[in-house]
């Protein structure tokens, strides 16, 4: 009965999102289109559990470069009100549309000449009448068994939000890059600001001569954890090739006892993938995930090798295919 409840509850929140869909129309271009037009901040105003969901919206929005914040419209009647600029625009939240609280601070938004997109759950509301643009958030029913806890109307707020937010990010042509400014600390930011040198293995790399024989390139791999052997030029450490654990085996295989004398340079990948070592992180996984390996081989600007970047020690959370 327990699981039962949880599954209906997930079902019925699935549902209300899909009712959605069909509600995507001019209303919602045009309300992305005034965000876009907005030459101020986005002010995402609601209370109680609107004013929670709000506060996720503004969040989203600041996260993607479009300056927003929460304003609580209870707080706008004690100085807050004059956090408002002549260009913002407002974002208001009130699944009945009859929230006195906001209501009395709207047509004090409506004064300062400010637009506001309303979202609501009935289109003949106040809130409706008194938005420039209404998005209609209405639900069947909530998911709760009692059909009376904001779930499935605040699951739907929430939704619609992050529909707006996808489509600023596409009508913006907002990149990885300019997502990274916005969010520099932790490890998001650390791999799409942070540059290969700053996380590449440069010490004690596998390097093998081409010349070697591979019972040597078999022991350096070993005594290796990255699970391969850089081919370079004895002297001046330019890349001749790379031999991967699939090259290895598939060598063993087809020489059988003569492989062990066999040289490194008949075995080796010849013109493996590689990055210079100023580059990005983000760019060293975009190649990985390309080409479908985890490894690759940093070059100095002279085409040296000083380095190699492996996706499962030093980009965790980035997703490879292997």
């Amino acid at each position: 009965m327990i699981n039962q409840t949880a599954i209906d509850c997930l079902k019925n929140e699935a549902d209300a999102i899909l009712s959605l869909i069909p509600r995507i129309d001019d209303n919602f271009a045009q309300a992305v289109q005034m965000i876009l037009e907005c030459n101020g901040k986005v002010i995402v105003t609601g209370v109680g559990k609107s004013g929670h969901i709000a506060t996720k919206i503004a969040a989203t929005f600041a996260s993607i470069g479009t300056p927003a914040f929460f304003l609580n419209p209870l707080d706008a009647y004690h100085g807050d009100l004059g956090m408002l600029g002549g260009d913002d625009l407002v974002l208001a939240i009130s699944y009945s549309g009859a929230t006195e609280e906001l209501l009395r601070f709207l047509p004090l938004i409506k004064q300062k000449g400010l637009k506001v997109i309303g979202l609501s759950g009935n289109p003949d509301s106040l809130l409706a009448q008194l938005s420039d643009i209404h998005l209609n958030i209405a639900v069947s029913h909530e998911a709760d068994p009692l059909n009376l806890v904001p779930t499935s109307s605040t699951t739907v707020t929430l939704a619609l939000g992050d529909a707006l937010a996808c489509a600023l990010i596409e009508a913006r042509h907002f990149q990885p890059s300019d997502f990274a400014m916005l969010h520099p600390g932790g490890d998001l930011g650390r791999r799409l600001l942070g540059k290969v040198e700053d996380i590449m293995v440069k010490d004690n790399l596998p390097f093998v001569s081409p010349s070697d024989t591979m019972q040597h390139a078999i022991a350096v791999i070993t005594r290796g954890t990255l699970g391969v052997a850089v081919v370079t030029e004895t002297d001046n450490r330019r890349l001749v090739g790379i031999l991967t654990d699939g090259d290895v085996r598939r060598a063993m295989q087809r020489l059988g006892q003569a492989f062990f004398s066999t040289p490194v340079c008949d075995i080796m990948s010849r013109n493996p993938k590689t990055i210079l070592r100023t580059a990005k992180i983000v760019d060293a996984g975009e190649e990985m995930n390309h080409y479908s390996i985890h490894t690759l081989v940093v070059l100095n600007q002279d085409n040296s090798v000083c380095g190699i970047i492996d996706s499962f020690s030093c980009l965790p959370g980035t997703r490879f295919y292997h």
